[in-house]
């Protein structure tokens, strides 16, 4: 796997992978950017939530679970000096199928957290990771949340 990433001015960065496909990363206007696009730790939060997201609808694909969609909402916390990791990382998995079982989308995302998503491993390393799940049925909009236990 390689990636290539220029620089453009004032602060953007184009991360290229495979020569084909393009992300565009940059900073907020008062650290010298643009705001053309988001920040790399804000890239890497959004690659936790792909790479859990891709292994979530993999498992329930293959539990034949209903699944019509998959939102992944992440909220997370720095330290205060650098190297500004992050140290609280909160993943609200938001699913959503007719017939939809909790307990379906609860072992696929455990799966996801604490086997398979490369991202999450790495970042279990310095940041504590939680997460929530809320389902709900299509059809009648009822939605069940299930906090669980912080990771890391």
């Amino acid at each position: 796997m390689e990636v290539t990433v220029t620089w453009k001015t004032p602060m953007l960065m184009v991360g290229v992978a495979d020569e084909t496909t393009a992300v565009l990363m940059d900073t907020k206007p008062e650290n010298g950017g643009s705001d053309v696009g988001p920040s790399p730790m804000e890239t890497t939060l959004m690659a936790l939530a792909a790479c859990s997201g891709m292994d979530v609808v993999g498992i329930l694909g293959k539990m034949r679970a209903p699944l019509d969609g998959l939102t992944i909402s992440v909220a997370a916390e720095r330290a205060a000096e650098p190297p500004r990791v992050f140290t609280t990382i909160h993943l609200r998995y938001a699913a959503w199928g007719r017939g939809l079982a909790r307990d379906h989308v609860s072992k696929a995302v455990t799966l996801s957290l604490d086997k398979y998503c490369s991202v999450s491993a790495m970042l279990s390393k310095t940041a504590r990771i939680t997460h929530e799940i809320v389902v709900s049925d299509a059809a009648s909009e009822s939605a069940s949340t299930h906090r669980a236990v912080p990771r890391g």
